[in-house]
């Protein structure tokens, strides 16, 4: 597992699968908070589109996603429906908040790009890790086909914002802090622990 983790995103700390039996029990709660992930990447595509908007390749690429996350979040919704469940009231994320910690202040506006992309990539990344523990350990079938095609969908936008750092700042910059991110999360998702109730 650790292994593969490692050879498809670079995550340096495998999530633990007993998560998964965890959020099974909790599933309103891990609902509701996918839907808020969901609704908050829409948002942070905008203004990521909004600041850049003079770098046509970066709105070229991450306008689709902006509907693909909005259509997520309507997809997730209806599973709560579905399943006579409630969308609960959003919950600070820690792990996001810490992450954005790994932006440097004070630097040049190329350093702050690059950890700009750097950090929607991560993020994109663990999401897809949860997903796929999801896709794989749950119990229920039809719970495994939702996930599936949400590790498949975060899969994209991980590469996608990697492939933009680098065409924008350069390779070699770009494998250089994206490895210092990792080290990076690594020690914040060990310091976390993954909670029942969030995906990060």
């Amino acid at each position: 597992m650790k292994e593969k983790n490692k050879r498809i995103l670079g995550l340096q700390l495998p999530t633990d699968p007993r998560w998964v039996n965890l959020a099974e029990m909790a599933l309103e709660d891990i609902l509701t908070d996918h839907a808020y992930c969901e609704q908050k990447a829409t948002t942070s595509c905008i203004s990521l589109i909004q600041k850049y908007a003079d770098k046509a390749l970066l709105v070229e690429r991450v306008a689709p996603v902006v509907t693909e996350e909005w259509s997520h979040f309507r997809l997730v919704l209806k599973e709560l429906e579905k399943r006579g469940l409630k969308l609960g009231k959003q919950r600070k994320d820690e792990y996001v908040n810490k992450l954005h910690q790994f932006i440097r202040k004070r630097v040049s506006e190329e350093a702050l790009f690059l950890d700009r992309l750097i950090t929607f990539a991560m993020i994109e990344a663990r999401s897809c890790e949860r997903f796929r523990l999801l896709s794989l350990y749950v119990k229920e079938d039809e719970l495994k086909r939702f996930y599936h095609k949400f590790m498949v969908s975060e899969a994209g936008h991980y590469q996608m914002f990697l492939e933009l750092a680098e065409h924008y700042i350069g390779k070699e910059k770009t494998r250089v802090r994206w490895k210092e991110c990792l080290d990076y999360e690594a020690q914040l998702v060990q310091a976390l622990q993954p909670r029942a109730d969030r995906m990060h």
